[in-house]
């Protein structure tokens, strides 16, 4: 599945949610606009990230929804997601290439306009550009990329970008007028009280809706 739109990824993170039903808070934010989920699971064994991605995995197929796994190759490749992302110390894209094939996404977490180049040059289908403001869902964080960092970036590449880090409602108007095709977004939806009220909000402000 190649992807259409790019506005609204929601990185539904299990560590952020522990406790709560994953697949179904996600399915909240898919009926509510959210348009490529990718799911993120640090702590989790290979058996349990697995089970929950498959169970993703039926849930989000009858939407025909992106999905995108996390860091894990293998993880992808039994759930027969639409693709992974990989940060900067994951498997190699190349090798992830051979593993995947040419019709998977593969997407490429970058801080800088050179890691960004690298990547394209590599054969990325599109790039996270991350962190772009503070967020305190990563604890190695890379240096803040912030608008000028993103614009930057914006000019030197050709592939789309989704910026994450540090969005909400408040700003993404913002982050896209620097030039990102999309933002991703964790607590933004699911630290929200009411989920489909946030994504329809934060779509709003992706959509440069009045």
């Amino acid at each position: 599945m190649k992807i259409k739109n790019w506005k609204l990824c929601l990185v539904a993170d299990a560590d952020f949610t522990a406790g709560k039903d994953l697949p179904a808070l996600t399915l909240k934010a898919v009926k509510a606009g959210a348009s490529i989920i990718q799911l993120r699971a640090k702590n989790l064994d290979a058996g349990e990230f697995l089970d929950l991605a498959l169970r993703m995995s039926n849930i989000l197929g009858p939407h025909n929804i992106p999905f995108i796994i996390n860091d894990k190759v293998d993880i992808a490749q039994a759930c027969k997601a639409d693709g992974v992302h990989l940060g900067q110390k994951d498997m190699p894209l190349s090798q992830a290439r051979k593993i995947l094939g040419n019709d998977k996404i593969i997407g490429i977490s970058v801080n800088t306009v050179e890691e960004a180049i690298k990547a394209e040059t590599e054969g990325a289908d599109y790039l996270g550009a991350s962190p772009l403001f503070y967020t305190d869902s990563k604890k190695d964080l890379d240096p803040e990329l912030g608008l000028k960092g993103l614009q930057e970036m914006c000019k030197q590449v050709n592939i789309p970008i989704l910026a994450i880090g540090g969005i909400n409602s408040s700003n993404a108007s913002e982050v896209m007028a620097a030039g990102a095709d999309g933002i991703a977004v964790i607590s933004a939806i699911l630290g929200a009280d009411d989920i489909s009220l946030s994504t329809q909000r934060l779509l709003k402000a992706v959509s440069n809706l009045s």
